[in-house]
């Protein structure tokens, strides 16, 4: 059998239900749904029993053989699942998997869970027999770009329909949280009476993951208010919010304030503008005082800034990606970046 993504695993294992599993990656949420859709269909077709085994500083994995070998006195098929800590089963887990490989037991399912793995360990022989008779899933964390779709798409799962600006805000205020997005998603099924969601139930609907909200930095920002702002900042920092999730929700006002500008140069007008770049009613009057405000060079000195901010959060650009973050708020809020007065309000390292 091949890899398989995720979002297959269910289909895949109502088809052919394979003996071996093994499920990589760092997005707790998704790992832990990928077994569940496993153990879900085993138990379907009679594997009523399962151990579950550690492999920390007790663990031997002479289990294996026992387990496999070993007759139950409640079922007659069980899944045995090895949470391997480290990615690495080393010398001895190797040989245990390849040889089970080898000859794997019809009543038993194998489900192997683990950290994500390198690129050497997937051309190890333990990988390698895994693969010849059953099934890898590696699952890949959901980054900023990604999250909307997958928002949107758990939405649908659960019944619910949301406009784009609803799921910009729900992903923002999870910060990339995936189980807080579908504990959220739980909660409005509760509160959506036709099953659609706009960005006004959303907002009221969702509560925000930090004290300072992303939002009101972003708000706050485009009214005008630099130093409250600058506070919001400071304290999303202090909070632990990535900069990523901050560099996004900066960018995307940006870019829409530019795009508004460039389509009312020609001609086109600002309610229309402001509808296709998502902005909703009642922050209309925000993006029209920064318009007058903000001056189109300003905006494209801003993308670049915002440019340079994504290259240093991926290591291949220089700087500080807090003041950069900096300079992009007060930016928004109407203020010449790196001048005498941002520097004082640089942030100390």
């Amino acid at each position: 059998m091949a890899k398989i993504r995720a979002e297959q695993l269910a289909a895949a294992v109502k088809k052919n239900l394979a003996p071996v599993y093994f499920i990589t990656g760092d997005e707790p949420l998704i790992v832990q749904e990928c077994c569940d859709t496993i153990r879900q269909a085993a138990r379907e077709q009679g594997f009523s029993e399962r151990e579950l085994h550690h492999t920390d500083t007790h663990f031997s994995w002479d289990e294996l053989y026992n387990s496999a070998n070993a007759l139950s006195l409640f079922a007659d098929k069980k899944i045995i699942e090895i949470r391997i800590h480290n990615g690495k089963p080393a010398d001895a887990g190797s040989k245990a998997i390849v040889e089970y490989c080898s000859s794997p037991n019809d009543d038993t399912l194998l489900l192997l869970v683990s950290p994500k793995i390198d690129s050497r360990s997937q051309k190890s022989k333990w990988f390698t027999a895994i693969e010849k008779v059953g099934a890898t899933v590696q699952v890949w964390p959901i980054g900023i770009p990604q999250m909307p779709r997958w928002v949107d798409q758990r939405l649908k799962a659960a019944g619910l329909h949301a406009d784009s600006e609803a799921i910009d805000i729900l992903c923002a205020r999870t910060e990339g949280n995936l189980l807080a997005a579908v504990q959220e998603i739980e909660k409005l099924k509760l509160a959506a009476e036709d099953n659609f969601i706009d960005a006004q139930l959303m907002t009221a609907a969702v509560m925000d993951s930090a004290r300072y909200d992303i939002f009101g930095l972003v708000d706050k920002a485009i009214y005008g208010d630099s130093r409250s702002a600058a506070t919001s900042l400071q304290g999303l920092r202090s909070e632990g919010t990535e900069p990523l999730t901050l560099l996004w929700a900066l960018t995307r006002e940006i870019r829409s304030l530019n795009n508004i500008k460039e389509a009312m140069d020609t001609g086109e007008s600002f309610d229309a503008a402001a509808r296709k770049n998502g902005v909703w009613e009642k922050r209309k009057p925000l993006f029209k005082a920064a318009l007058k405000r903000i001056k189109p060079r300003q905006l494209q000195d801003l993308i670049r800034k915002a440019a340079l901010a994504d290259r240093v959060t991926k290591g291949v650009g220089t700087g500080n990606v807090w003041n950069i973050l900096l300079d992009l708020t007060l930016g928004l809020a109407g203020m010449p970046v790196l001048t005498a007065k941002t520097q004082r309000l640089e942030f100390r390292s």
